[in-house]
């Protein structure tokens, strides 16, 4: 089966050839089981049969989501237009996204198969719902501007946030001889647009490296507002990278919290040999960003799923504590307190100190419990035992650890909503 068993069960691309040449480019989150499923398809339909019967090679990129998995099939199909990516299944053309590149506020757009010759096109997308999903997450985190006319007054997008700065607005400005902020506010906008692009080409990782160290200015500035919603933004950002799923048809089929669990118990089993099941899985973070109400959270993972009613928020109640380490301290020995079923795992967010921490308390209270730390920038997990706590860094593309950052960016999120609801409201518990 042109080397099937040597295709990996990860997300990525693959690719059948001939003679080097690309028939066909398609995605999947099991690159093994997509294939194996064309050969199977290949009995019973006509393309499928023609683009395993044509080929000789089948070639594969492993991407570490689903996201990037999406960008670059659209980027190798444009390149390469591989014979049997030509027309979509429903007969209708590819999805493009089009960026007007040569007006003077660009405009991004979603377009059948065209070419004016003056705009920027990415694509093409064979999914309608993908490739929507993908602009509006886009635009939460960096608005655009999607009118096809300008006028002098801000659109309804502008007054959600989702079009900023609003090019009508940036001419009102300059009707109003207002020109250094309208400058300003151009320039801005030319820079979100160059930041998309970026996106659509696939360089995910060098914009997440630039919108944290813009995180990491606010914060020594002591702009917390500002961080506060960009951190959101980012987190945002990172949940659709990692998280939002695009695949479709026989991809639903296979359990990928199964897989994902498997993964995971087979490297921890390397460091916590009597570790024999990961049932409960119970993450935890700290928010803590302006050193007032500050909160906590513990969300659970069940046989590899999100178990919202296992979840619980903490707020601190020691009022003189200031450091992460003390917070944790506090929450974990409330926590075993409680009578609540007992975790497999524990992962903690942060780095050695962290985990010392933790280790440190559950040997007082009398637990033995495996643990591990998820530090970020880049992402690595330290593991709990012996002095030196070992570090490994993240395998971006195995599923085991991809469900340890799911349970650290959902304790993320819902440490961050009880902070900020207790901050807007001033809601004491």
């Amino acid at each position: 089966m042109l080397g099937l068993e040597k295709l990996p069960s990860t997300s990525g691309i693959y690719i059948f050839k001939k003679n080097k040449s690309y028939l066909y480019v398609g995605k999947s989150v099991n690159i093994k089981a997509r294939v194996k499923s064309h050969f199977e398809n290949a009995k019973i339909d006509i393309k499928e049969s023609l683009i395993v019967k044509n080929s000789d090679s089948i070639d594969y990129v492993i991407t570490d989501s689903e996201i990037k998995a999406l960008l670059l099939e659209a980027e190798l199909i444009q390149k390469y237009h591989p014979k049997y990516n030509v027309i979509w299944r429903d007969n209708k053309s590819y999805l493009y996204v089009k960026i007007t590149v040569k007006e003077e506020y660009p405009k991004i757009l979603l377009v059948r198969r065209e070419n004016d010759g003056k705009s920027k096109y990415f694509g093409p997308f064979p999914s309608v719902r993908a490739v929507t999903l993908l602009l509006r997450e886009i635009r939460r985190l960096i608005p655009f501007c999607g009118q096809k006319n300008i006028s002098s007054k801000p659109c309804f997008y502008s007054k959600i946030g989702l079009c900023k700065p609003c090019p009508n607005e940036i001419k009102s400005r300059l009707c109003s001889k207002d020109v250094l902020v309208a400058s300003n506010m151009k320039a801005e906008y030319r820079s979100n647009i160059g930041t998309i692009k970026r996106i659509l080409s696939g360089n995910v990782d060098t914009v997440l490296r630039s919108l944290y160290k813009e995180l990491k200015f606010f914060s020594s500035q002591h702009k917390y507002e500002e961080a506060i919603v960009l951190r959101n933004k980012i987190l945002r950002f990172e949940k659709l990278l990692y998280r939002m799923p695009v695949h479709e048809d026989v991809e639903n089929e296979y359990n990928q919290s199964e897989a994902a669990l498997k993964s995971l118990l087979f490297f921890l089993k390397k460091y916590f040999p009597t570790l024999i099941e990961l049932e409960r899985i119970e993450c935890y973070d700290i928010s803590n960003l302006s050193h007032q109400n500050s909160t906590a959270s513990m969300v659970v993972l069940q046989d590899g799923l999100i178990f919202k009613p296992g979840y619980r928020k903490f707020k601190i109640k020691n009022k003189v504590l200031r450091s992460d380490f003390s917070m944790i301290e506090e929450i974990l020995r409330r926590r075993f307190k409680q009578s609540w079923n007992k975790p497999n795992l524990i992962v903690i967010d942060g780095g050695k100190p962290q985990v010392r921490t933790t280790l440190k308390v559950l040997s007082e209270i009398g637990e033995t419990i495996p643990t591990v730390g998820l530090a970020k920038n880049p992402d690595r997990l330290i593991i709990g035992i012996g002095t030196t706590l070992p570090t490994v860094h993240f395998i971006r593309n195995n599923v085991g650890f991809n469900l340890l950052r799911l349970a650290r960016d959902e304790s993320h999120r819902f440490a961050r909503k009880y902070h900020l609801f207790l901050r807007d409201s001033n809601f004491l518990v």
